[in-house]
């Protein structure tokens, strides 16, 4: 059975807290897609923090040395309820804002559909799969209320 709680959406601030409008509102809608991935969820923590934090998750865990905007880590195995931790660089979200000329809030909710879309099997290895990624991350866009 697959649980409707938004109480397994959890946000962390390992850097200093942001406006963030809707929180119950969002948490609600990132179960929603989980549940209709058919992921039951333990819990899913997103985690908000600096470039340099990322970077060093990035290096640890990764082997690569460079900046990114959000890392996901499955910590559940494949049978289990979804438990996952995705690391956001909210500094690399207002960066990537400006740079692709979008607003701090739609870019940073684009990063955390990113996020869910791989705990539900999304890929971005390739370039088939990053356009299959792009278009479901303009689809929750939508459904959120962005255009």
């Amino acid at each position: 059975m697959v649980q409707a709680n938004a109480s397994h959406i959890h946000f962390h601030f390992l850097t200093k807290p942001f406006y963030f409008p809707n929180r119950n509102q969002l948490k609600s809608f990132l179960q929603k897609l989980f549940s209709d991935a058919g992921k039951e969820v333990e819990a899913v923590n997103y985690i908000f923090c600096t470039d340099e934090y990322l970077l060093s998750l990035n290096k640890a865990h990764l082997k690569h040395n460079t900046y990114t905007d959000i890392i996901s880590f499955e910590l559940s195995t494949k049978y289990e309820p979804l438990l996952a931790d995705i690391f956001i660089s909210v500094e690399r979200v207002k960066e990537n804002a400006l740079l692709y000329k979008t607003g701090f809030q739609k870019e940073l909710l684009r990063v955390m559909f990113h996020g869910a879309l791989h705990m539900i099997g999304y890929k971005d290895k390739t370039n088939k799969a990053i356009k299959k990624m792009r278009k479901a991350e303009e689809q929750y866009l939508a459904l959120y209320g962005f255009t």
